[in-house]
């Protein structure tokens, strides 16, 4: 029984070989792609960025009161058990 292969064989690496080092990049090259990649961003209008703030900090007020009200509870229902 043989074993049928579809294309080339792939290259086998060397047992042991490191693999290939990626090129290093100056300082500069990395600001500059860094602003590159900046100027592709899609950035919120004002409009959707106070909309965004606003729904953050309300949920965040949201769990606050829940997490309270819980820990309110706990210390509540601890003193009566073991007050």
């Amino acid at each position: 029984m043989t074993l049928q292969t579809r294309g080339p064989a792939p290259d086998k690496a060397a047992k042991g070989a490191r693999p290939a080092k990626q090129d290093r990049v100056t300082p500069i090259k990395f600001i500059g792609q860094v602003q590159d990649e900046l100027r592709k961003v899609v950035w919120p209008t004002r409009k959707e960025l106070v909309t965004y703030t606003t729904v953050s900090l309300t949920f965040i007020l949201v769990m606050v009161g829940i997490v309270t009200g819980l820990d309110w509870v706990f210390t509540k229902l601890v003193l009566a058990l073991f007050g």
